[in-house]
């Protein structure tokens, strides 16, 4: 029987973060007549939330697994959150990342020690990769979001900004704003706060997760799907963990374009003095569009900040 995510879970998984890492700050901005509430992930070691859910799944391993080693696969993000959690543990990592991930995810992960494997995002399959080198070295599998540990992990992001909002005087979290690929985050926000209502957002071409949604079952990502910059969110298919959490809580889902994730970019820039990445953007970017509309209790979630500069440099350009 396959181990299923829960708000134990979750919560477990936060006690763990709590003893290692301090909270990411939470800035709070009058928008709409409401004050919204901004959860800065890139702000993390690694720049990006993931370091939680690897920090969980690695964690959860017994000593002689940790030895064999640990195998993911990600354009930057979940592969330097893994990375830096195995370095802590003493654990070889090794990191399937297509060949256009950017530099600066690429450099840190090799810099955390892991290993890279490359493969072309066009016609590679990263999960058969990763599968067949964990297969062969008995190592163990640790997908960026297919998995209730990491689920769990990213959902700590949740309790930890409840605690912030209560300790601002705001109103408990009454809904979540956050950025999706595969739903890790979303799922475990989903968990770790039952009584608030949660909006994906994803970049327009990408949006599986709001198609799912609507939908009732999985939906794919279509044929040639349109370019994004929003590298960390350009997922084929969400899993059935994610998805499964997500439609029984009633997620809602949303979809940004390019040009107004890069505003977003700007204004984060601009008004919170943070740098974000294009997929770490994309929940402001709606709010900001006027796709969600700011209300008391809301929670945005800016997930990442790890940016190409020359691409950043020409988002901050306009």
């Amino acid at each position: 029987m396959v181990r299923q995510p829960t708000r134990a879970g979750v919560r477990d998984a936060a006690a763990k973060i709590a003893r290692i890492l301090p909270p990411t700050p939470l800035y709070v901005v009058r928008l709409g007549g409401a004050d919204v509430a901004f959860k800065a992930e890139s702000l993390q070691p690694v720049g990006a939330f993931k370091i939680r859910g690897a920090w969980h799944r690695l964690t959860a391993l017994d000593e002689a697994t940790r030895a064999k080693g640990v195998v993911a696969f990600s354009s930057g993000n979940h592969a330097q959150g893994i990375a830096w959690a195995a370095k802590r543990l003493g654990m070889p990592a090794t990191i399937v990342m297509p060949a256009d991930a950017p530099a600066a995810k690429r450099d840190g992960t090799l810099a955390l020690g892991a290993e890279i494997v490359t493969y072309d995002r066009a016609t590679g399959n990263r999960e058969q990769i990763a599968g067949s080198l964990a297969e062969a070295r008995g190592a163990t599998l640790v997908p960026s979001f297919d998995d209730p540990w990491v689920i769990e992990g990213q959902g700590s992001t949740g309790i930890e900004a409840a605690a912030q909002m209560q300790d601002a005087g705001l109103p408990p979290p009454a809904r979540m704003v956050t950025p999706c690929g595969g739903g890790g985050l979303a799922a475990g926000l989903a968990l770790a706060l039952p009584e608030a209502a949660i909006t994906v957002v994803e970049p327009a071409g990408w949006d599986d997760m709001r198609r799912s949604l609507e939908a009732g079952w999985i939906e794919p990502v279509g044929p040639n799907p349109p370019p994004t910059a929003c590298d960390a969110l350009q997922t084929q298919r969400v899993s059935a963990l994610t998805f499964d959490v997500l439609s029984r809580r009633g997620a809602e889902g949303v979809a940004v374009s390019e040009a107004e994730t890069a505003a977003a970019q700007r204004w984060a820039a601009e008004k919170l003095r943070l740098v974000i990445e294009p997929g770490g953007a994309v929940a402001l970017a709606a709010l900001l569009a006027g796709k969600v509309k700011p209300e008391p209790g809301m929670l945005v979630l800016l997930s990442g900040g790890n940016v190409d500069l020359a691409a950043y440099a020409r988002a901050m350009a306009g």
